[in-house]
């Protein structure tokens, strides 16, 4: 594609917003710190974005704080 494509998502335009449950949530952002802490240094393009993306999340205290078997039993 070319760069003048209007279809083309601009590198700091929003590409897509995700609502997620508290259960999601945690999981998510323990998945992405989990390859976060993996990523070794010569890495540090994807280390970057990846943390970017966790700055956006709720903090380790907050997230440690959801009950995943509280979140599933509020689902039955």
């Amino acid at each position: 594609m070319a760069a003048s494509d209007p279809d083309l998502i601009g590198p700091d335009e929003t590409a897509f917003r995700l609502e997620l449950t508290p259960a999601q949530l945690k999981v998510t952002w323990s998945a992405l710190k989990s390859f976060f802490d993996d990523l070794g240094h010569d890495e540090h393009d994807v280390r970057d974005v990846v943390g970017e993306v966790l700055a956006k999340l709720p903090g380790e205290r907050e997230i440690r704080a959801i009950d995943l078997d509280r979140e599933r039993r509020r689902r039955l």
